[in-house]
C-alpha cells in the first residue's frame, strides 16, 4: 500500500503514550519529509490529574488539546481520534462505559482501524507491544486491534501497509519504570536486545521530545511518578527516554535486508534514502 509520500501511521491508546514511547522517532522522521499520523484511541478522560494547581472541569477535552500541543511540538499534525473512552485503572476503572475500550467488541476496534489505514495508505505501522508497554488494558486492547487490522489489510487491494513494528521496552528501561512503582517483571516487560530490530538515535529530538512531555501538564505534575523523581532518578530517565527508542518487528510483507535495520524503512523498495 505504498504512497507517493513515505507514511507512518502510529497507533495508541492515550494522549501522552506517543510521547513516552516513540516520540523521538515520530519527530525524526518527519522532519525528513515523511508523513506522520497519529492516531489515538481515547482522548484520556479517566487519566489521574497530577498537578493539583489544574481546575479541569472536562478532562478529555483537556487532554486532547495537551495531544495537539504536544504533537505540534514534535512536528506532526493533529492527532486523528477513534472516539472510544479511556478505562481507566484502579478505582477509576470504567467498568460499566460501553464506550471503554476495554469493553467495546475488538474486532469493532479493528475495522475502525483498517479503515484508517485505506484512508492514510501508511507503509509503516507502530503500535504497542503484546504486554501493553507496562500492561494498561487499553493499551493491551489497541495492540491487538492495531497488529489484527495489519494482518488482514493485507488480503485488501495495494497489499496493506509493508510493516508492522511494536515499541520495544528493553529490560533496563522496564527495571526502571519498576524502581518508579509500576508493578511489573522487568524480564516478562522488557525484552532481550536482540529482539529489537530497529534502534532509534532520537538524541537529535531531545529538546522536541521534552517539550511533548511537557505539554502533557496533566499527566506529568508534581504528582506524577515523573514528578516524584530525585533528580538523579530524573536524569537517569532522561538519558534512557531521550537517547534512543527501540522497536521489535510485529509484522513484515517484504524481507529484511538485514538483522539489526537501519531504520523503520530499512529495505523498502522506493524508500532507499529514507533512513540514509
Amino acid at each position: 500500500m505504498t504512497s507517493s509520500q513515505p507514511t507512518i501511521l502510529a497507533v495508541f491508546a492515550h494522549p501522552d503514550d506517543e510521547a513516552f514511547s516513540v516520540g523521538g522517532t515520530l519527530a525524526h522522521y518527519a522532519q525528513k519529509g515523511v508523513k506522520v499520523v497519529l492516531a489515538c484511541a481515547t482522548r484520556g478522560e479517566a487519566g489521574k490529574i497530577t498537578d493539583p494547581s489544574m481546575t479541569i472541569a472536562d478532562l478529555g477535552k483537556h487532554r486532547e488539546a495537551e495531544l495537539k500541543r504536544a504533537t505540534a511540538a514534535l512536528g506532526l499534525p493533529d492527532p486523528v481520534f477513534l472516539d472510544y473512552h479511556d478505562s481507566g485503572r484502579y478505582e477509576r476503572t470504567r467498568y460499566d462505559d460501553s464506550l471503554a475500550l476495554m469493553n467495546v467488541n475488538p474486532f469493532a476496534a479493528e475495522l475502525k482501524i483498517r479503515e484508517l489505514i485505506a484512508e492514510v495508505k501508511p507503509d509503516i505501522m507502530i503500535t504497542f507491544d503484546p504486554h501493553g508497554g507496562y500492561g494498561h488494558i487499553d493499551h493491551l486492547v489497541i495492540h491487538r486491534a492495531a497488529a489484527a487490522a495489519f494482518f488482514s489489510t493485507g488480503n485488501v487491494e495495494g497489499g496493506g501497509p509493508q510493516r508492522l513494528y511494536f515499541t520495544a521496552l528493553s529490560v533496563e528501561a522496564a527495571e526502571g519504570l519498576s524502581r518508579m512503582g509500576q508493578d511489573l517483571d522487568p524480564n516478562i516487560y522488557g525484552v532481550s536486545e536482540n529482539t529489537i530490530a530497529v534502534k532509534m538515535d532520537v538524541s537529535q529530538q531531545a529538546e522536541r521530545k521534552k517539550a511533548a512531555l511537557v505539554a502533557h501538564g496533566s499527566q506529568t505534575g508534581p504528582n506524577s511518578r515523573m514528578g516524584q523523581m530525585s533528580e538523579e532518578e530524573r536524569q537517569t530517565m532522561e538519558r534512557r527516554m531521550l537517547g534512543t527508542e527501540g522497536f521489535a518487528i510485529g509484522g513484515t510483507r517484504t524481507g529484511l535486508p538485514a538483522f539489526p535495520l537501519r531504520g523503520l524503512f530499512d529495505g523498502l523498495t522506493g524508500f532507499e534514502g529514507v533512513d540514509n
